[in-house]
């Protein structure tokens, strides 16, 4: 049976969003695009409305709602649902032996749901904050935040109406009383804590550092994926081995790869790739453009992705295997996530807990020890109270969300860090503060007469790229030093370099006017026995006891295609795989048999290959494009073309 109340309030929503201006529906597609993607793509407003209030796009969207905005529209909805069950009539009970259909419809009657309009006064009689000051303008502050997120809608006449289905989705949750102001951690503490002493460093330092690093370890990681693939298991993941040796690569621990490997996922930089000996993790095209960047922009895409990621990578429950590049399933990580990081905000650096050691302790008398945990999670309870209140082990997962957030240089000695509140303000908007936080790139580099090259900072792509090719990165820290030896000499000269190049190279990004005599001597002397011996790059070969044959093949204008030359009297070499070169030899009209390696003929069997296509990224101009559709106004021609879903 169709519930006129709830189609009403439907009616409601769409004639609000028919009111908003193309840019603020398009911020407000934005922000629920994670749910609204997982639908198809609304073709009128009334289909948006639909959306919005649909209990699965309610399940996530109230996730990240704070203590005033949830109270106020639970008070609406139990407000709203009494009345509605007051005023209809209820239905006539099923009889007994019902099917399952009708006792699921009865249960689900409309009485049931949250169909009646409210007025504003109601609620905060119900919220008790009917009087004018702090906590009645949390309040309507809170009602105004529902309705620019389309959680509510005004009605003609003033009133207020909500999506039906919050009365189900909330009826397990137990809110409390209205609390117009977060709670403190300190604030909570016992009077007899001890006093911490002030930090040495300040939280900016402490970022700058882990910045650093971190730019440079991501730089290692994927350095390293993009010099060899990694391939997962067939029960998806990295392997155990893949992890380790790509840890190693990168200079940090397990737990931090599989957390800097899931983040560059989750930020285009590594695809998923599947190949003939299975999937491989292997890094995209955006990678390269990646690498053009400087320092703090790199870190931009990496940060905004920890940000809104599903999982905690570097918690696994007891019982799991640590992987990673498994897509996650946690949707109450970003809402935990935002928690901590707002708890962390206005406490004083010092005050605050710092992450307490992992594994946490489980015996009663380590409890102590997790009291500051406690403490913060009680504050960020009002920030986000379906995320943080009676989930499992939040404790675990918050004290693994809070080493992540140190490890990226979000907090320190308790507090946020100037990068962390950049990114609770607006995680689309990093490059500044990073610009601000890592200093411009060195472009020289001190070259010493023991045969090393000191950057006194942190080197640019073209110069880290130059000495890497050339020598061996010995040391880390605030100058980075590489080691010229004579097989890093001859790196650079099997790359493509001459004696004559690699010196104009080197002298063109010294600090100083010339290079050390002891390098020119080192890069004369490789380069003069560089070569003597040669490795012939072949496809395969061709052998024939016929001597004639094999000279008619080298001559033949028709398989100059495939770079044919002789070697010996009896050998050609092909510069094609042996496939290739078997079709191009009978297409001449041969008839060549494939050989093996061991002399015995070989039957042929030619592979299939499989590359899985990387899916689309989101465009940041659809959300616009499709307000202005839904609205009726004209669409700009480039986003005409590129607005498909939001």
């Amino acid at each position: 049976m169709t519930n006129l109340k709830a189609v009403e309030g439907l009616d409601a929503l769409t004639r609000s969003l028919a009111q908003r201006t193309p840019e603020r529906l398009a911020a407000l597609l934005t922000r629920h695009a994670e749910p609204l993607a997982r639908r198809p793509a609304p073709t009128e407003l009334r289909g948006l409305a639909g959306a919005l209030w649909s209990y699965e796009t309610l399940h996530q969207v109230v996730l990240h709602l704070d203590h005033p905005r949830l109270q106020v529209l639970a008070a609406t909805a139990r407000i709203s649902q009494q009345r509605a069950a007051r005023d209809a009539a209820a239905p006539a009970a099923p009889t007994a032996g019902a099917d399952y259909q009708s006792l699921m419809a009865h249960r689900l009657s409309f009485p049931e749901l949250a169909s009646e309009a409210v007025t504003p006064e109601d609620v905060y009689a119900a919220l008790d904050v009917t009087a004018p000051g702090p906590a009645r303008s949390v309040a309507e502050a809170a009602l105004d935040a529902l309705f620019d997120d389309g959680l509510a809608a005004p009605t003609e006449d003033g009133a207020v109406v909500v999506p039906p289905r919050v009365p189900q989705l909330l009826a397990a949750h137990d809110l409390g009383p209205f609390a117009p102001q977060a709670p403190t951690p300190e604030g909570a503490a016992p009077a007899s804590a001890p006093t911490v002493p002030a930090p040495r460093t300040s939280p900016h330092d402490e970022s700058q550092a882990a910045a650093a690093q971190l730019a440079t370890t991501v730089e290692r990681l994927l350095a390293s994926l993009a010099g060899e693939p990694a391939t997962l298991r067939k029960s998806g993941g990295l392997t155990l081995r893949e992890v380790k040796r790509l840890a190693k690569a990168a200079g940090t621990t397990e737990p931090h790869a599989r957390l800097l490997l899931d983040l560059a996922l989750a930020a285009g930089l590594i695809a998923l790739t599947r190949s003939p000996s299975g999937i491989t993790a292997l890094p995209t095209h955006a990678y390269d453009d990646w690498l053009a960047k400087a320092p703090g922009a790199r870190l931009a895409p990496v940060l905004a992705a920890w940000y809104a990621l599903w999982d905690i990578p570097t918690h696994t429950p007891f019982g799991e295997t640590p992987t990673a590049l498994v897509r996650g399933h946690d949707r109450h990580a970003p809402a935990l996530r935002f928690a901590l990081l707002a708890a962390l905000a206005d406490v004083p650096p010092g005050a605050g807990p710092l992450p307490p050691p992992l594994p946490l302790p489980d015996a009663p008398e380590d409890e102590e020890a997790l009291a500051p945990l406690r403490r913060l999670l009680h504050t960020a309870q009002w920030h986000r109270p379906l995320a943080v209140t009676e989930q499992p082990m939040v404790d675990e997962r918050a004290a693994h969300t809070l080493h992540e957030a140190a490890y990226l240089g979000l907090t320190a000695h308790g507090t946020l860090t100037p990068l962390g509140r950049a990114l609770l303000a607006d995680p689309a908007d990093l490059d500044e503060p990073l610009r601000d936080l890592l200093p411009p790139p060195v472009e020289r580099a001190h070259f010493q007469a023991d045969l090393t090259a000191v950057v006194p900072g942190r080197p640019a792509p073209a110069l880290a790229g130059l000495l890497a090719s050339a020598a061996d990165r010995e040391s880390e820290g605030h100058a980075v030093t590489w080691r010229f030896t004579p097989g890093s000499i001859c790196r650079a000269l099997d790359a493509g370099h001459t004696a004559d190049t690699l010196r104009d190279a080197l002298t063109a990004a010294s600090a100083g006017d010339a290079l050390p005599q002891p390098l020119g001597y080192l890069v004369q002397d490789t380069a003069r026995t560089h070569g003597r011996m040669r490795v012939v790059p072949a496809g395969c070969c061709i052998r024939s006891d016929d001597e004639a044959l094999i000279a008619e093949l080298a001559a033949h204008h028709a398989l100059r295609g495939i770079g044919v030359r002789a070697i010996a009297p009896t050998v050609l070499v092909s510069g094609r795989p042996p496939a290739a070169t078997l079709d191009a030899l009978r297409a001449a009209g041969y008839a060549p048999s494939l050989e093996s390696g061991t002399g015995t003929a070989t039957v042929e069997r030619l592979p299939s290959h499989r590359t899985a296509t990387p899916g689309p990224t989101r465009d940041p101009h659809a959300p616009l494009a499709l307000a202005q559709r839904l609205l009726g106004h004209p669409v700009e021609p480039r986003q005409t073309a590129t607005s498909g879903r939001n």
